[in-house]
């Protein structure tokens, strides 16, 4: 009679310390800020005193740059899809729901999506490509609804609605950020108004798209 292979016991992977993990979300929260306010090149050291972690905690987590960046966009593009999810359950008018995720994506810091047009940026990393998509699709979805109500100017695209959310979320050249943050949903507002029908003139070029902003800054 033939005994049974032996068979090694499973190996158990650690779960990692809840202060790790509350360490590491730290640091993405304080990057996802300083990218907004200084560019995805800022130094390693002010991320960590940002962040109220030391720079070997940083480094254990994120040991090269670009694995901050990937996480940074990774988790920011997850929370811009909640916003404009959140904004499309809530609101019944179309484009109240538009001016919620606007406004909402704002306070998520939207403008750290920037280094995705950086040339550097790996666009082609596949979970990155999944939430992309799924962030154009949401939010697609709020401005058919809302051209589709007359709502919304119909020269208006997906990326014209992105761009212009991300420049006027960041800090002018040389302003200070604490006095620049008061202005952003007043600026927003204003933006806003601009896309409400009926619209006041027609707008040169055509609608932009999310596929035309990773083609430009491919080519650049």
């Amino acid at each position: 009679m033939t005994s049974a292979p032996d068979t090694a016991p499973a190996r158990r992977v650690p779960r990692p310390r809840a202060d790790a993990l509350r360490n590491r979300e730290r640091i993405v929260t304080a990057a996802r800020e300083m990218f907004v306010e200084f560019g995805s090149q800022v130094p390693y050291d002010e991320i960590a005193r940002r962040a109220g972690v030391g720079n070997a905690t940083l480094y254990r987590n994120f040991p090269e740059r670009a694995d901050l960046v990937h996480e940074v966009v990774l988790s920011l593009m997850g929370r811009v899809i909640e916003v404009a999810e959140r904004a499309a359950e809530a609101e019944g008018d179309t484009f109240a729901a538009l001016r919620s995720f606007v406004h909402g994506a704002a306070d998520e810091r939207v403008g750290a999506l920037c280094p995705m047009l950086e040339g550097t940026f790996d666009k082609d990393h596949p979970d990155l490509i999944a939430e992309r998509d799924r962030l154009g699709e949401v939010v697609e979805g709020l401005i058919e609804r809302a051209q589709r109500a007359g709502r919304l100017r119909a020269d208006v695209g997906l990326g014209d609605l992105m761009v212009a959310l991300s420049q006027l979320t960041r800090p002018l050249p040389g302003s200070g950020c604490a006095s620049f943050d008061r202005f952003v949903h007043r600026h927003l507002q204003i933006f806003l108004d601009g896309l409400e029908m009926p619209a006041r003139s027609e707008l040169p070029g055509k609608a932009a798209t999310l596929e035309d902003l990773r083609r430009d800054s491919c080519s650049s």
